[in-house]
């Protein structure tokens, strides 16, 4: 009983490692994307569809 207790904090310990350890990634800039943006504006006209203008019926009495 006492290996599940001994597994079980090594287990929070580490998760808790990871954790910080994202947390300081984040708060750094690792994960902002640089590249999207400026290939973005190269594909611009193929993401932009138009809509089709609804048609106007005009009712003859």
């Amino acid at each position: 009983m006492s290996v599940i207790y001994i597994l079980l904090s090594i287990s929070i310990i580490v998760a808790i490692v990871f954790f910080v350890a994202f947390i300081t990634a984040v708060k750094s800039g690792q994960y902002d994307d640089s590249y999207t943006p400026s290939v973005r504006m190269l594909f611009e006209d193929e993401l932009v569809k138009e809509q089709p203008k609804p048609s106007v019926k005009i009712k003859k009495d």
